[in-house]
C-alpha cells in the first residue's frame, strides 16, 4: 500500500507531507521563483499518538503546529521584503484566533439556542439539533464571505492545487500539470470534511449531558471537545480507507460540499507548485519551474 500523501494550502503555496518529509514550495511574489524547502518534523506525545481515539488529539495539536510552521515560512519566502510577525507574536495572533472561534462557533449558537425557551426546556436531543444547525450556518456564512477576499480565494485555489495533485499521486499517475488538472478539487481526507465530522459528532455527544444550565453547558462543550475530536478524527481515518464503500461515499458527501467553498479551481503555475512541493516530500528530483 501506498504511504498517503497529505498536504495542507498556504501563502503562496503549498506544504506536502509524506510520513516524516514534509517539504513547502511557494513562489516567490517578486520574481515568480518557486522556492522549495524541507520542514522537520515534530512528533510530540509519540505514544499516545498511536492510541485510537486518544490520537486524534496529538494529532490535531501536531497538525496545527505544522500548520503554523508552514504558514510563517510561506510568508517569508512569498514576500520577504514585507515585516514578518515574530514567533511570539505568531502564538499570540492563533491564541486569539482560538478564543474567537470558541467564542463564534461554540459559545454564541449555544446562547442563541438558549435564548429560545421551547428549546432551553424541552428535549436535548432537539436542543442540540437545532444548535447545531446554527453553528453550521455560521460556519457557512463565514466561509461564504472570505472566500470573497482576494488573498483567501488564492489560498483556495492553492488547496485546490494540491488536491488534484495528491489525487494524481494516488493513482499512480507521473505528476504533470496535465494529468493534475483532470482530477477533482474534492477529497475525502482534507480537513474542511473533517470540520464536518466534528460538527455532526458534536451534536450526538453534546445531546448526551442533557439540557443543563447555560453555564454548565458551555463548561460540557469545552470538556467534551477533546472527546470529539477524537472521534471524529477516527471516522476521518476510517472514511479515507473505506471510500470504495458506497456508503461511506454516501456519508462523506456533506464534507465534500463542504470543500466546494474552500477550494477553487488553480491556475497551471498553482499546480507547478504543488508538483514541487509533492515532488520533494516524495524525495523525487524536482526540475526548475
Amino acid at each position: 500500500m501506498k504511504p498517503p500523501l497529505g498536504g495542507q494550502a498556504v501563502i503562496e503555496g503549498v506544504m506536502m507531507q509524506n510520513g516524516e518529509r514534509i517539504a513547502l514550495a511557494v513562489r516567490r511574489h517578486s520574481d515568480g521563483e518557486v522556492l522549495v524547502r524541507s520542514i522537520p518534523a515534530r512528533r510530540r506525545f509519540a505514544k499516545l499518538g498511536q492510541i485510537p481515539f486518544v490520537r486524534g488529539i496529538f494529532r490535531m495539536y501536531d497538525m496545527l503546529s505544522l500548520g503554523l510552521r508552514a504558514l510563517n515560512l510561506s510568508t517569508r519566502l512569498a514576500f520577504p521584503e514585507e515585516e514578518q510577525l515574530s514567533k511570539q507574536g505568531t502564538w499570540m495572533t492563533f491564541a486569539v484566533a482560538i478564543v474567537v472561534a470558541v467564542a463564534v462557533f461554540i459559545v454564541l449558537p449555544l446562547y442563541v439556542t438558549h435564548s429560545i425557551p421551547s428549546l432551553r426546556l424541552g428535549n436535548s436531543i432537539l436542543f442540540n439539533l437545532v444548535e447545531g444547525f446554527i453553528r453550521l450556518a455560521i460556519f457557512f456564512v463565514y466561509l461564504v464571505v472570505i472566500s470573497r477576499m482576494k488573498e483567501i480565494r488564492r489560498v483556495f485555489q492553492y488547496h485546490g492545487a494540491e488536491h488534484k495533485v495528491v489525487y494524481t499521486y494516488e493513482a499512480d499517475e507521473e505528476l504533470t500539470v496535465e494529468n493534475a488538472r483532470r482530477h477533482s478539487m474534492l477529497h475525502p481526507r482534507c480537513g474542511t470534511a473533517f470540520l464536518m465530522t466534528v460538527f455532526v459528532i458534536a451534536i450526538v455527544i453534546f445531546s448526551l449531558v442533557g439540557n443543563p444550565t447555560l453555564w454548565l453547558k458551555i463548561l460540557s462543550r469545552l470538556l467534551l471537545l477533546p472527546v470529539v475530536a477524537g472521534i471524529s478524527y477516527e471516522a476521518l481515518r476510517f472514511s479515507g480507507r473505506s471510500f470504495d464503500r458506497w456508503w461511506v461515499r454516501l456519508l462523506a458527501q456533506p464534507g465534500l460540499w463542504l470543500q466546494r467553498l474552500t477550494t477553487a479551481e488553480p491556475t497551471d503555475d498553482m499546480i507547478e507548485v504543488a508538483i514541487a512541493s509533492a515532488n520533494r516530500a516524495l524525495a523525487v528530483p524536482t526540475p526548475q519551474v
